[in-house]
């Protein structure tokens, strides 16, 4: 067979950025007893959006509207702002996928955290650009030392996700405001917000979307339940909203998930309640850590981190003991991150078994390292 691959292609490695839950269950031969490492929301979407995708899906001969209309015009009545604005996508993997398209070319420079979201470089990387990666300090993305980097390298993309994936903790709009100011010219700042849902106020900004130097990523992927769905969307500055139409695929978003998507956005005492679920699960989850002698780190998002007391090999072998009794959870890859694993909310059944398994997955783990 000849090399179809392009010289760029060619020279990737052959990985993805995650091995799915499923992948894992082939491999095991048997399902997981808990789903606790993918951030999806185990309290489901609204039954409106339900209701809203089994009604749609009678009409799934027709392809999705191109435009995402109707969705785009709900969500700038949500947030107060044009639809111009607005671009809808196949959740924020998608949208970061044509937004490095757009911006990065071979050779560009683009900064972001070490350990951070990884789908993000794997776009970055698939297009050429150069990636330049920033510590991070006290468990949280570093602003200083990124926007340091971004003025050392002429950075076309800054990246941070405010709340924090993988760790969970969050910037008030004080340091993002100040990070914006302290841009290089030529710099964008990424604002990958998936989890602002379940973010207090201080740490989501007030809206300007016609800041040249901002682009904020949103998603339904998390406290709205829609995660199987895909979709998301982006707000920023109206050219570089209406360039998403050079790359994107048009009929990337499916009129099932649209129709949920928007059903979901009309129900906010669903959302409401799943974010409170969200908050006790967390708490129930750091509870748990404290009970077995472990240290959850703070945490914004739908997940949380627990320091396992060791270095990443530690938490490795804490994470293969709990998947092991067959609880699903995952860890961030890069130190010191990696000293933890990284647990996703979860039913009252969900953290029983963690509770009852995590004693032994720990006491292997310290077994093997001693």
């Amino acid at each position: 067979m000849p090399d179809r691959l392009t010289p760029l292609a060619a020279s990737l490695p052959a990985t993805v950025p995650f091995v799915g839950p499923e992948a894992q269950e082939r491999q095991r031969g048997k399902r997981f007893a808990a789903r606790l490492g993918a951030n999806e929301s185990v309290f489901g979407p609204s039954p409106r959006a339900v209701a809203a995708m089994a009604e749609a899906a009678e009409g799934a001969w027709m392809y999705g509207d191109p435009e995402n209309h109707d969705l785009r015009r709900a969500l700038a009545d949500h947030h107060g702002i044009a639809p111009e604005h607005i671009v809808v996508g196949e959740g924020i993997d998608a949208l970061l996928g044509h937004l490095v398209r757009l911006t990065v070319g071979p050779g560009d420079t683009v900064v972001t955290s070490d350990g951070a979201y990884p789908t993000f470089n794997y776009h970055v990387t698939g297009f050429g650009g150069a990636l330049h990666r920033v510590p991070y300090l006290d468990d949280r993305a570093d602003p200083v030392a990124l926007v340091g980097k971004a003025h050392d390298t002429r950075a076309k993309l800054l990246y941070l996700a405010n709340p924090d994936n993988p760790l969970g903790g969050f910037h008030d709009t004080e340091t993002l405001s100040a990070m914006l100011g302290a841009l290089p010219p030529e710099t964008l700042l990424v604002l990958d917000e998936a989890y602002s849902d379940c973010a207090p106020p201080q740490a989501i900004p007030p809206l300007n979307p016609s800041d040249p130097r901002l682009i904020r990523m949103r998603t339904f992927s998390k406290a709205y339940g829609l995660a199987g769905a895909r979709i998301g969307y982006a707000i920023g500055p109206a050219d570089l909203i209406a360039a998403f139409d050079r790359v994107r695929n048009h009929f990337g978003v499916n009129r099932i998930a649209q129709a949920g998507a928007l059903a979901a956005l009309d129900d906010a005492e669903h959302l409401r309640d799943t974010v409170a679920k969200i908050a006790q699960s967390r708490e129930i989850i750091a509870a748990i850590a404290r009970r077995h002698g472990l240290a959850a780190l703070p945490s914004a998002t739908n997940f949380v981190a627990v320091d396992c007391g060791g270095d990443g090999a530690l938490a490795r072998r804490v994470l293969n003991g709990l998947i092991a009794r067959g609880l699903f959870v995952r860890m961030p890859f890069a130190a010191p991150g990696d000293r933890c694993i990284r647990i996703s909310c979860g039913t009252a059944e969900d953290l029983e078994l963690l509770d009852a398994h995590l004693p032994g997955a720990l006491a292997e783990a310290r077994a093997a390292s001693r």
